[in-house]
């Protein structure tokens, strides 16, 4: 590979750090232009991590905000924005921009997130301190700003705080701001995941009905987010969201390289030749009708000297994967073989994600597993009752692997994958003894008597993984008929060995005596008759080739 021109931006969020640094750009400004022309109050968007959504409101904070609007007009020079127009770069640098993201607002316990919560509205009204000075705003409005920026506010304060900001920056510019919230969603899912759902949804739910719903001041917003939540009302009476999902045509193809960006790309940077491969490892996501590549995975091989990694599956955290191991019961096992050989599974459309739903049902699990960027939609169409279908596979290499770790890391940690393929080479040879071996040791090394009372659960788990290593080799069938009754489970060889395989390498074998010279040393201790054998095993079966040397 030949060395970079410029750099590319690894890590990089800031749109203007984007720009005057000089690096690798792929051109998104027409999502300024779209987001003008459907002039919506509040807009959700949501995308797998590390889909540049950040990056994306960034952008959109340099065009609208008021601060240093003419400086900022030259990051957009030349730029598709640009070239739509007077009619769109007129509204650059026009309205007060309040840009929070809450990415980093997870913590184990409900009261540590909170207090991380106040921490970051703090630093965000430290942003607008001078406001404290202008005579537009109240005594009482200034107390409460004080309040905040002191970490002195009630609760009350905090969950008002994003609407009291807006209002004070209407009173002071005379203009309604624009709200951009980034990974609003982050709390929500940390709290899922540490058990205290159900406090943060409460929370959440004054703190954004607050700014979206009952806010006079609001100019307009754009919410971005793995998830969607709805069902716990956090939305409940909002008419006026609309929400561009990864099932939405909507803004399809702003987040990730779309084919033509990424071969671009790649051209840029001398490696069009590497783009069938870069297919197979990071492309295969669809939002909408769009084709698109993760753009971290990609940007980060074109940086690591096109060397294929999985670079997302090490950035994002993988709970939901983790959680559906937990509870692998028949059906599950079913469908996660399935995907690992490459079989669709179909499951219905849920468009709002509810966490507390994923315990007991099977189809907000997969769609949870969709939303987070782990399976794909290949089909979609409409049952009888008009009731929305998709049809799911995994996306991609990279993501194949993390259902691969995640699953190893399941049956045995890492330190245990080496006795795996040691019962592995067992049970495929045919050695009972070392198979049982094996599987003893990890029973007795790898799990608790809490994995294993759970019998139907534990040991689908434990064949899942086999399954994963024995991709390439083997096709498993689980509960198939077969003569009077049904196994559990078998594993076919996808090449079996046929007689005529065994002559042929039985031959191989011979031809491999004679050019690695393994007679040499008999030869020369004065041995005068040789005979070489070359021996091919299928089952019982054997074929055995020799010949003689003088």
């Amino acid at each position: 590979m030949q060395a970079l021109k410029r750099p590319m931006p690894v890590g990089i969020e800031d749109f203007k750090d984007l720009v005057a640094g000089n690096y690798y750009f792929i051109d998104k400004t027409r999502f300024i232009q779209d987001l003008i022309d459907t002039q919506g109050k509040v807009t959700l968007i949501t995308r797998p991590r590390r889909f540049g959504k950040t990056l994306s409101l960034s952008m959109l904070q340099y065009f609208f905000t008021l601060e240093n609007a003419e400086e900022n007009r030259k990051l957009f020079a030349e730029l598709d924005i640009e070239r739509a127009g007077e009619k769109y770069m007129q509204k650059q640098g026009s309205r007060p921009v309040v840009f929070l993201t809450l990415k980093e607002v997870r913590a184990g316990k409900h009261d540590v997130m909170m207090d991380l919560l106040e921490r970051v509205l703090q630093g965000l009204c430290r942003r607008y301190q001078y406001m404290l000075s202008n005579d537009r705003l109240s005594e009482e409005d200034k107390k409460t700003f004080r309040r905040l920026l002191e970490l002195r506010g009630n609760e009350a304060d905090l969950l008002l705080s994003l609407s009291s900001l807006m209002h004070w920056l209407e009173a002071v510019h005379g203009k309604k701001p624009i709200l951009l919230l980034d990974e609003y969603d982050a709390p929500i899912i940390s709290a899922w995941e540490n058990g205290y759902y159900r406090e943060c949804i409460d929370f959440m739910r004054g703190f954004l009905g607050a700014a979206l719903k009952t806010n006079p001041a609001l100019g307009f917003a754009v919410l971005t987010g793995v998830t969607r939540i709805s069902k716990e009302s956090i939305f409940s009476g909002l008419n006026n969201l609309k929400v561009c999902s990864v099932l939405s045509n909507h803004y399809s193809d702003i987040f990730g390289f779309t084919q033509e960006e990424a071969a671009n790309l790649l051209e840029e940077c001398g490696v069009a030749d590497k783009m069938p491969d870069l297919s197979k490892w990071y492309d295969g996501y669809r939002f909408g009708q769009a084709e698109i590549y993760n753009p971290w995975s990609v940007i980060q091989y074109i940086d690591n000297g096109c060397e294929f990694r999985p670079y997302w599956l090490n950035t994002s955290g993988n709970s939901i994967l983790r959680y559906l191991l937990r509870r692998v019961n028949a059906r599950r096992h079913k469908d996660l073989a399935g995907l690992l050989q490459g079989k669709p599974v179909d499951a219905p459309v849920l468009e709002s994600t509810v966490y507390t739903d994923i315990h007991n049902s099977r189809d907000a699990l997969f769609m949870m597993l969709v939303t987070t960027g782990y399976l794909k939609p290949v089909e979609m169409w409409k049952d009888r009752s008009f009731k929305d279908w998709m049809k799911l596979m995994i996306p991609n290499r990279e993501v194949r692997i993390a259902y691969e770790t995640e699953i190893l890391n399941h049956i045995v940690p890492s330190q245990g994958e080496t006795l795996l393929h040691d019962m592995l080479a067992s049970m495929t040879s045919g050695d009972a003894e070392g198979f049982s071996e094996s599987l003893s040791d990890i029973l007795k090394d790898f799990t608790s008597y809490h994995d294993t009372a759970q019998s139907e659960s534990f040991y689908h788990g434990l064949m899942l993984g086999l399954t994963v290593l024995m991709e390439g080799e083997y096709r498993v069938e689980s509960n198939r008929e077969s003569g009077y009754g049904r196994f559990d489970l078998a594993f076919f060889p996808l090449h079996p060995g046929t007689e005529a395989e065994l002559e042929e390498k039985a031959r191989e074998a011979l031809q491999q005596i004679a050019e690695k010279e393994y007679t040499a040393e008999l030869a020369r201790q004065g041995v005068s008759e040789l005979w070489s054998y070359g021996i091919a095993f299928c089952g019982k079966k054997v074929c055995l080739q020799g010949t003689a040397q003088a």
